[in-house]
């Protein structure tokens, strides 16, 4: 691996922010100064102006390989992942085939080893029947399960109580859940057939996806939680109400943790009138009133990371009815940019990456520490950059972010001590890591 030497970076890292040269030698981090500039290096990047935070890591994604590959793959979205600063992944199991054996999540990783510009993990997914493939999985070198309380496709929803039980009951691993309750969902949309027919506009997902289906799911999930002492990390809040279920506080006095994603965080439901089912997604984006909680959440440490849910579908069908259009949006790329707009450097590094890291016990990753693995995002906040279809790099070729301005340009992406991306370019002849876990 080539030495790499950063000079001149304002290095954002663990609450604070200072001036710091950054040597990287065999990927990793080998020496952090205030002024390293005799230091011999293979590539010298002057990062002056410009800030070095961990690079993020993303605990949510769905890349759709395999089985999916016409809408995204493993490696064309991790391109996209590096040009937005995101240095690691944690992949959701709802492909085709679904990951719910030991056997099928290998078969990902090494899928992942030959295609992912990233360093990578993978969910095991829970379902009504592989308790005893959950309890087999390796928790050193697998992220941890992903449960569908409610709301899910296929084989992945988990719906009998005992099951539930059992796996709040008997899985020490992080458990990341998605949480709508699918009854209260299909009232609404019965109602909604009966008021609109087949003309349901998508204004009405919302209300479809409503507070109550995801306030009631995740109830459940925090009460099964407190009853088992379960770590559960509860994703893509999406309402005020939630918010009241979770405390503030640091990552490491909590063992019920959750996420907000950019898109909640940045739309509302006026925008649905202009955006229709480009920002369809599950749960729903809701009311101004329930983003505004959520960004303040994320301000007092009531939600403690932010996972982009980064699921693409091709435009084509985004152009169905409501009724036919798939819910998911293509984020990863603007993730950070959009984080940028509302949150100051120090609270991006921590819901970014170290949280990730803490949460899910990332060996070695999600701080700039020397000794630590060299993932680290370069980014320029003086240059701003608009989102377009010429400067996205997601394989279904849009974004419900585009044309939107952003303040801030990411100048460089470094994964594993390896140039990820620079110059608006993507290195396509690297290939990150797989994650390893600090687990007994």
């Amino acid at each position: 691996m080539q030495t790499i030497l950063i000079t001149n970076a304002l290095l954002v890292n663990e609450g604070s922010r200072k001036p710091a040269d950054v040597f990287i030698k065999n990927g990793r981090i080998e020496k952090i100064d205030s002024s390293l500039t005799d230091q011999p290096a293979d590539t010298v990047i002057d990062a002056k102006g410009k800030a070095l935070l961990p690079g993020m890591i993303d605990c949510h994604v769905h890349f759709r390989e395999p089985g999916l590959e016409h809408k995204a793959d493993l490696h064309s979205e991790t391109r996209a992942a590096v040009a937005g600063g995101v240095t690691s992944i944690m992949e959701m199991p709802n492909t085709k085939p679904a990951a719910t054996t030991n056997a099928i999540l290998e078969d990902k990783f090494s899928l992942a080893a030959t295609k992912c510009v990233t360093n990578y993990s993978f969910h095991l997914g829970a379902s009504n029947h592989n308790l005893d493939e959950l309890l087999a999985m390796d928790p050193k070198t697998v992220c941890g399960v992903k449960l569908f309380m409610g709301a899910s496709t296929g084989n992945l929803l988990v719906d009998r109580a005992q099951q539930l039980e059992d796996i709040f009951g008997k899985i020490e691993a992080p458990i990341s859940l998605h949480c709508e309750d699918t009854n209260t969902i299909r009232a609404n949309e019965i109602a909604a057939r009966e008021k609109y027919g087949e003309n349901i506009p998508f204004s009405e997902h919302p209300n479809i996806r409503s507070e109550a289906a995801c306030y009631q799911s995740t109830a459940l999930a925090v009460k099964l939680a407190h009853k088992y002492g379960s770590q559960i990390h509860v994703l893509h809040l999406s309402t005020a109400k939630e918010l009241k279920l979770f405390k503030q506080g640091p990552v490491a006095e909590k063992k019920i943790t959750a996420e907000a994603c950019p898109h909640h965080l940045w739309f509302s439901a006026e925008d649905y009138e202009t955006k229709g089912a480009l920002i369809k997604c599950n749960p729903a984006i809701k009311t101004a009133a329930d983003r505004a909680a959520l960004r303040q959440a994320l301000v007092d440490g009531t939600i403690d990371t932010v996972g982009t849910d980064h699921a693409p579908h091709l435009w084509e069908e985004k152009q169905n009815p409501y009724g036919s259009a798939p819910s998911g949006l293509p984020v990863i790329q603007s993730a950070l940019v959009s984080l940028l707009e509302f949150l100051p450097l120090e609270t991006v590094a921590e819901k970014t990456a170290h949280n990730p890291a803490r949460i899910f016990q990332c060996m070695e990753r999600g701080f700039i520490r020397e000794g630590y693995f060299a993932d680290l995002t370069l980014i320029d906040t003086e240059t701003p950059h608009t989102v377009s279809k010429d400067n996205i790099e997601y394989k279904c070729g849009w974004s419900p972010f585009e044309g939107v301005t952003f303040q801030s340009t990411i100048a460089a992406t470094i994964v594993s001590g390896q140039i990820a991306y620079a110059e608006g370019l993507v290195n396509d002849s690297i290939r990150g890591q797989r994650l390893l876990f600090n687990r007994s």
